[in-house]
């Protein structure tokens, strides 16, 4: 005999609409991050970069790049993307195909977007500044390049360009050397002195 009841399809029913206004609320995620980004040229510059140029597996280091509005508007969200912090291994149907050659301990504090390789700060008004500031550590020994790309919002509507009309980037060259720095305590005044590696 089958039940008409609520423990028969009138439950089954209720549970598929149930798990659909859920799923649905949960696509919902509010105002997407590059509403309404304005479209335009936005002129900006990388006044300083920096990275050190020769580490060693397990440090810990920090990258940080600056970048100016040097044009006129404020530019709608500076952001930068940073590519070479990973690599894609050989196995293209793996889950996550990248392979990390540093970890990102700490991003730019408040920059996090939807993007893996790409962070923003907001608005930038005229002649102002912004540093983004990572704290990487180093996990795959080699010669890497790590390259940054600077733009004036997400969407692609804001493009960002240098005053000579040029895209604003730059790279690092980095050897990561797979022994540790060694490092010993000076006994006369307890500071820690690290060794080249």
């Amino acid at each position: 005999m089958i039940s008409i009841g609520f423990g028969g399809p009138r439950k089954a029913v209720f549970a598929a609409l149930a798990t659909a206004a859920l799923l649905g609320a949960a696509g919902c995620g509010g105002t997407p991050q590059d509403a309404n980004e304005p479209k335009g040229t936005y002129a900006v510059e990388i006044t300083e970069a920096s990275f050190p140029r020769l580490q060693s597996l397990g440090q810990t280091t920090s990258l940080r790049v600056t970048v100016r509005n040097a044009g006129s508007q404020t530019v709608p969200n500076v952001s930068l993307t940073v590519d070479g912090l990973s690599d894609l291994e050989a196995q293209p149907e793996s889950m996550d195909p990248s392979r990390p050659i540093w970890v990102v301990d700490v991003g730019p504090v408040g920059g996090k977007t939807a993007y893996v390789n790409t962070w923003a700060l907001g608005p930038l008004r005229s002649g102002d500044e912004r540093t983004f500031t990572f704290v990487l550590t180093a996990v795959r020994s080699g010669a890497h390049i790590v390259r940054y790309r600077a733009g004036a919002g997400l969407d692609g509507n804001a493009i960002a360009r240098t005053p000579a009309d040029e895209i604003p980037e730059g790279s690092f060259t980095v050897r990561v050397m797979h022994r540790a720095r060694s490092s010993s305590v000076n006994p006369r005044t307890g500071a820690v002195v690290e060794s080249q590696p």
